[in-house]
């Protein structure tokens, strides 16, 4: 497939907000050192390597990302590949700019002459590092494997496959889990295609044939008429598509009958507040007959990701059905640009997130929720060692695994990956909770500690004030790495004191 070729301007184009003089400049410097630092470079497929760098930064800007982190896009490579070193960007431009660019070459670094086991646990090790001290660094790095993914074709089968399979396993999740929906879609996708070249075209097709029908269209057009009849006020609505990834997945489940995924195409309807959110549904409904049971209310009980939308299926034209999905501008931009989608509102925030990236060592403060999962791995980690095997485990329930929400008796939401039991559930309100947690009452009956949290659940947790430390049996059960290690780091202490006793 032939690749338009990008210029300055079409990074500036794609911007979310209009930049500053002063972005616009340090981003036009930025690409005239990397223009000419790779002046003599090629990519595999001929083209001069300067394209890379402005697709990366591109992409950088296209999901909201601030003028300072789309220049370290587009310096990502300079002090690995050419004679320009990081001392230089950072007397050029500044610590902060340099520090990024700094930690995607350190990302690129893994040389290891072990199993892929170990190749892949270095990689996610090192991801979590960089997502602990400077979320942009991973970022950056998310749409540069995009754009190196998008431009496979050009290298031989082995090594595409070698480089689709990395970006599956640690690119795709890491996307997901920052809530990047812009990335994660296309990767997901891209990898989709290189892996599994039969399955890919097939769902390919049958996408193709469905959207044929047009129904999506005839809607959008009868929906804005009769907002606009209603008086009801929106800023846009548009139709949308499942990937071809996540239509494969979803049809698995139905033994590929198309006729049984009710959300594969949506229509979008984005307002300006939340009130118009619940105005426009029962709108949706007054002129399309709702599909019961499938009604879901994001904004009350957002995502534990932190999306928010609402979601009713409904009969469309000519009894068709569709998913309508209503959001306010700003639930869709986190939506679609997740963590990301911050920077995109700094200006408008300015208390919440004005002081987000200013440390005193350079170091991002990566305290918010948003990542707090990120520290408690890196807290993890450090008593693990080189404890491959847990940690590979601790990954795929804490990152990989759906998370789901429970309650505290006063309201108060919990997060936790699923299959977690009452003692996760006392760890994840306070380490002293679940320290002295003898029992627990869930949707008003006692149950046992080993009982296993569904979503929705409330949850009230008996403690013994008297109790100093954890029991250790409940190693056996807990599974998240918060629970694991606190139970972990008081029976350590206990014995140290000389307090510890087997119950």
């Amino acid at each position: 497939m032939h690749e338009k070729t990008l210029k300055i301007e079409d990074v500036f184009k794609a911007t979310k907000m209009p930049l500053s003089n002063i972005g616009k400049k340090i981003i036009t410097r930025a690409f005239n050192l990397a223009n000419e630092a790779h002046k003599t470079q090629k990519r595999a497929d001929g083209t001069p390597y300067i394209q890379h760098c402005l697709a990366t930064a591109k992409t950088l800007a296209k999901i909201g990302m601030d003028a300072r982190t789309i220049a370290a896009g587009l310096m990502h490579d300079v002090p690995e590949d050419t004679a320009i070193t990081l001392t230089a960007i950072k007397k050029d431009f500044d610590a902060d700019i340099a520090y990024m660019i700094g930690g995607i070459t350190k990302l690129g670094k893994i040389k290891l002459n072990n199993t892929p086991e170990d190749y892949k646990l270095e990689n996610w090790r090192r991801m979590f590092l960089s997502m602990g001290s400077d979320i942009r660094t991973v970022i950056i790095k998310l749409a540069d494997r995009l754009h190196n993914m998008q431009t496979l074709n050009n290298l031989p089968e082995k090594k595409r496959h070698r480089i689709a399979n990395e970006t599956m396993e640690i690119y795709v999740p890491i996307a997901n889990r920052l809530g990047i929906g812009e990335i994660y879609g296309e990767l997901v996708d891209l990898c989709f295609e290189q892996l599994d070249l039969e399955n890919y075209e097939k769902t390919k097709a049958l996408s193709e044939e469905k959207l044929k029908q047009h129904y999506v269209d005839k809607a959008i057009v009868e929906i804005k008429k009769f907002l606009k009849e209603q008086r009801i006020k929106f800023l846009n609505v548009h139709g949308r598509s499942k990937s071809i990834y996540s239509l494969h997945t979803k049809l698995l489940k139905y033994e590929m009958n198309m006729n049984q995924v009710f959300d594969f195409t949506a229509i979008r309807i984005i307002v300006s507040d939340i009130a118009t959110c619940y105005e426009i549904l029962g709108a949706v409904h007054k002129k399309y007959r709702p599909m019961i049971g499938r009604i879901k209310d994001y904004i009350s009980l957002p995502k534990p990701n932190g999306y928010q939308s609402i979601h009713t299926t409904v009969f469309g034209p000519k009894g068709n059905v569709i998913e309508i999905q209503i959001r306010t501008q700003k639930m869709h931009d986190e939506a679609e640009f997740g963590i990301a989608a911050h920077w995109l509102y700094e200006e408008q925030e300015k208390k919440g997130w004005r002081n987000y990236f200013k440390s005193s060592n350079r170091t991002v403060n990566t305290t918010k929720k948003e990542i707090d999962w990120v520290k408690q791995l890196q807290e993890w980690q450090k008593d693990l060692g080189n404890n491959n095997q847990e940690f590979m485990e601790g990954l795929k329930v804490d990152f990989l695994k759906n998370h789901i929400f429970a309650f505290t008796p006063n309201g108060d939401i919990v997060e936790l990956p699923e299959g977690a039991s009452i003692v996760d559930f006392a760890y994840a309100i306070h380490t002293e909770i679940g320290d002295s947690v003898t029992g627990a009452r869930v949707d008003g009956k006692m149950t046992s500690l080993d009982s296993v949290v569904e979503n929705g659940q409330i949850i009230e947790i008996l403690t013994d004030k008297n109790r100093k430390y954890p029991n250790g049996d409940w190693l056996n059960f807990v599974k998240t790495s918060n629970a694991k290690n606190s139970i972990r780091k008081a029976i350590k202490i206990a014995k140290e004191s000389g307090e510890f006793k087997e119950i």
